[in-house]
């Protein structure tokens, strides 16, 4: 190399602090050299790209950034890519005319400094290389001529992070992992909630022993060209942005990059000799919930899981090298989960009592069509186990969302040919078994017994003797008939173990013979005196028991009242 071009080289290393790895540099004349350091107007808004070394930047929108990269050697081999993150770049790689550093006398001295100064920034050099685009591109010469390679970057849309790598031994370097002869990434297995995808693996792990790992980004937008555009969309806290290295010269907004904000002090410092363009402010990206990144290892088969049903997916898988964080992506796909599992709908015929198991956690659809004109419809729900959750829908319209436990029963305001849709969603506990009525008809025809708002039975304390408990219950206006039973229980008989051992929908065939007490028909006509006694006899000192009462309907559907816990006096 020429001096002229030696001292060049020197001068823009020493101005920006950047040691340049792999390259020498050639001897010079300490006192031209100190008097052109000073004159820091001849590199303005200049810095250097590190031979072999991914280095991130940050662009302001319509505000172009140059990079420079020093070839010492003619017939030297150069490869620079660009990786856009955030939008769109424009880039130009271009070769930059450099001054002689003799006379053509040859005297050996120098041209005076500001005819070197206007060489240097008015001459555009030869252009070699434009790119507009988001895709990561490359220049790559195999054999390039020694002098200063210029890098101009910017962004029209937005301000945008990027990515710049740069290397005069691409075939040694191998910075990125390779992408084997098919890098497609394809869908193995499709359900509700997972996808199951497959990728062949990368030749850079397991032919050139360098560590590999694969991480797969998942998102409902659009595919990711690169890795840095992935992070992008994420937050600071999920991202896979790794703290720098030590030694590593950053700027302020690399810094903001990483969260830091720049103080003024900072700014106002040479750092690299940075744009004084630095009034806009740094602005985290917002947080995207619906993208998420998985490090795999180095397996090339992979199961997304805690997807949603019927829901378009994107998914893109990244070669990273981990020892220089460097990545490839591999060509993303998408895929759509399947819907639901469609429910067998069960159709409820008018008046008829339908049973209806739900496993735990799971639903049911019940379908009411009312053949003829109504103004009304009653919906009676049992649940027998644990609580159920109700949603009634007439032509679409909810009508009704409501937790159930027992017995509920529901007037709807009819419409003609209206068509109602029941969902029912069983319990987290366990399954649940309920019966369904649902009717046009007068309350008096219908099979399940009518019954009163308040299903509690009461005791009454006084009353309580060493062998007898008094009890009383609510009836209705209509005649029916009620059954009244007993069970002794131990002392510690609680009611969540009344509540769990016990289907409410059992009627009083279910229980032995030896626990009647007596069966007796009651109705009043006002149901301000709705309501009948009974004693319970026979009973033992100091016992516990308990009494159930049936109401049981003319089509021979029984309901049971809440059960009652009494306990006879140990001592009369």
């Amino acid at each position: 190399m020429r001096q002229g071009k030696g001292w060049m080289v020197a001068v823009l290393l020493v101005l920006l602090g950047i040691g340049v790895s792999a390259q020498k540099l050639p001897t010079r004349d300490e006192g031209l050299f100190q008097m052109q350091i000073r004159d820091k107007t001849l590199f303005h808004d200049s810095s250097v790209i590190p031979d072999g070394a991914e280095i991130s930047g940050y662009l302001f929108r319509d505000t172009p950034k140059r990079y420079y990269f020093v070839v010492e050697e003619d017939n030297t081999p150069l490869s620079v890519t660009v990786t856009p993150c955030d939008a769109p770049l424009e880039w130009r790689l271009s070769l930059q005319e450099l001054p002689e550093e003799a006379s053509a006398e040859g005297s050996g001295e120098p041209e005076p400094l500001d005819q070197q100064k206007q060489q240097v920034t008015v001459d555009e050099g030869t252009e070699l290389f434009t790119y507009k685009g988001n895709d990561v591109e490359a220049y790559v010469a195999s054999s390039s001529p020694s002098g200063l390679y210029q890098l101009e970057l910017l962004s029209t849309e937005k301000d945008s992070n990027f990515k710049v790598y740069a290397t005069t031994t691409p075939e040694s370097d191998q910075p990125y992992p390779e992408l084997p002869y098919d890098p497609r990434v394809d869908v193995t297995a499709l359900g509700r909630t997972t996808v199951t995808l497959a990728w062949k693996p990368t030749p850079t792990g397991f032919l050139m022993g360098q560590p590999v790992q694969y991480c797969v980004v998942i998102n409902k937008e659009h595919n990711f060209k690169s890795m840095c555009a992935a992070e992008a969309k994420m937050t600071l806290d999920d991202g896979f942005m790794l703290a720098p290295k030590p030694g590593r010269d950053f700027s302020p907004f690399d810094f903001a990059h990483f969260g830091f904000v720049p103080s003024d002090n900072l700014l106002g410092k040479d750092r690299g000799l940075v744009s004084n363009k630095i009034s806009r402010s740094y602005t985290p990206k917002p947080r995207a919930s619906d993208i998420q990144k998985l490090c795999i290892g180095n397996k090339n088969i992979f199961t997304v899981s805690d997807l949603k049903p019927d829901t378009q997916y994107y998914f893109d898988v990244f070669a990273v090298n981990s020892a220089t964080n460097t990545s490839t992506a591999y060509v993303g796909t998408f895929a759509r989960t399947k819907e639901e599992a469609r429910q067998k709908t069960l159709e409820l015929k008018d008046g008829k009592v339908s049973d209806v198991f739900i496993k735990r956690k799971g639903s049911k659809f019940l379908r009411f069509a009312p053949v003829s004109s109504h103004q009304r419809v009653t919906l009676f729900l049992h649940a027998c186990l644990d609580a159920v959750q109700v949603q009634v829908r007439r032509d679409g319209k909810l009508l009704l969302s409501q937790n159930v436990e027992g017995v509920r029963q529901f007037q709807l305001r009819g419409k003609p040919k209206a068509k109602y849709l029941i969902r029912l969603r069983g319990s987290r506990k366990g399954a649940s078994t309920l019966k369904v009525l649902a009717s046009t008809r007068p309350s008096s025809k219908q099979p399940f017994p009518s019954l009163p708002e308040d299903t509690r039975i009461k005791a009454f304390d006084k009353l309580r003797t060493c062998s007898s408990a008094t009890v009383a219950w609510l009836g209705t206006q209509d005649r029916n008939k009620y059954c009244i039973y007993r069970k002794e229980v131990p002392d510690n008989y609680g009611e969540e173990q009344r509540r769990r051992e016990q289907n409410q929908c059992a009627g009083p065939e279910s229980r032995r013979k030896s626990e009647k007490v007596l069966c007796k028909y009651f109705h009043s006509p006002n149901l301000q005196k709705a309501v009948t006694t009974e004693t319970v006899t026979g009973l033992e000192p100091g016992k516990s028991y308990l009494l159930d009462v049936y109401v049981v309907g003319h089509g021979g559907h029984s309901v049971r009242y809440q059960s009652k816990l009494v306990k006879t006096r140990k001592y009369c």
